[in-house]
């Protein structure tokens, strides 16, 4: 009888740990975690209550995994084209799209309710914003255009509005300027992930660099372009006195180092330099964005 019992725990431990797996991958962890990252750095810019930080990001966390999920499940045929996205479990078969619909509700429901219960309903209603137009405008938008790229960078930026409006209950100059310089690093940060994976892109139908070239020069130097204008974006906080020297050099070199990335990039049109410019904008944003909160704290 105890061994009957250690057995059907040791299996329902495989099951639950099976699921919680499905449930990371469908959420998108990480990059859920890097966006929620951004709305909280925004918060506490901001002087948000700080009492209150860890129901803000659980508020934004709710609403990012939910909009992810939907793009999953939107996506899920042609998730199974990729290797990249052919183990997400709605395109494994492991999950039943029924299942990922109402998950997706309820954390929906539930993120939005929070930030409107607990902050304003400015925030909640940004954050209603931006799930409806990263599920619903941007993920169609991939299989028609690039110009998917320039749309998801709306909602993908918008972050840093929740977490100024979370805070202070409006859309503040300072949340503003963070939100320009989410937006403009999008593009060079999505453009290295595109070349990347551009064959298993392809493969689904989406073709997302900037040119119909694909890897090219052409795609290259708009992702140069970005760089170079994301340089002088990231300093207008310094500029116009939110924060001082100290976190403009910071910001400054991590900036041109980014942009040197993209110039080797722009040389050799390697995919092994998109790769190396792929880490450098992970590692980027969030080396700037703490610099910045820093200094002004």
């Amino acid at each position: 009888m105890r061994n009957h019992t250690s057995i059907s725990n040791s299996s329902f431990g495989k099951v639950f740990a099976a699921k919680l797996k499905d449930y990371h991958m469908l959420v998108k962890f990480r990059l859920s975690f890097i966006v929620v990252f951004s709305a909280g750095i925004s918060y506490l810019f901001s002087n948000g209550d700080q009492s209150k930080f860890l129901l803000f990001v659980l508020g934004g966390f709710l609403i990012t995994a939910a909009s992810n999920a939907i793009n999953q499940i939107i996506e899920a045929e042609t998730d199974k084209l990729m290797t990249r996205t052919a183990d997400r479990p709605l395109a494994a078969g492991r999950m039943q799209t029924t299942e990922a619909i109402f998950s997706a509700g309820i954390m929906a429901f539930s993120g939005i309710a929070l930030l409107w219960w607990q902050f304003n309903s400015l925030s909640a209603l940004l954050g209603a914003l931006s799930l409806i137009s990263y599920a619903f405008l941007y993920t169609p938008m991939k299989r028609v255009s690039s110009v998917a790229v320039f749309i998801g960078a709306f909602p993908g930026a918008m972050p840093t509005l929740i977490g100024g409006a979370a805070a202070t209950g409006s859309i503040t100059d300072v949340a503003l300027l963070l939100f320009c310089i989410q937006f403009v690093w999008q593009f060079p940060h999505f453009w290295s992930i595109a070349w990347v994976a551009c064959e298993d892109y392809a493969k689904a139908g989406f073709h997302l660099l900037p040119t119909l070239q694909g890897k090219s020069k052409a795609s290259a130097l708009h992702i140069v372009i970005y760089a170079l204008l994301l340089i002088p974006v990231s300093l207008l906080l310094f500029m116009l006195g939110y924060t001082g020297w100290i976190s403009a050099v910071i910001v400054g070199i991590t900036g041109l180092f980014f942009f040197y990335q993209t110039i080797v990039l722009y040389r050799t049109i390697d995919t092994k330099d998109a790769r190396s410019l792929m880490f450098g904008s992970f590692i980027y944003l969030p080396v700037v964005m703490i610099a910045l909160l820093l200094d002004k704290l």
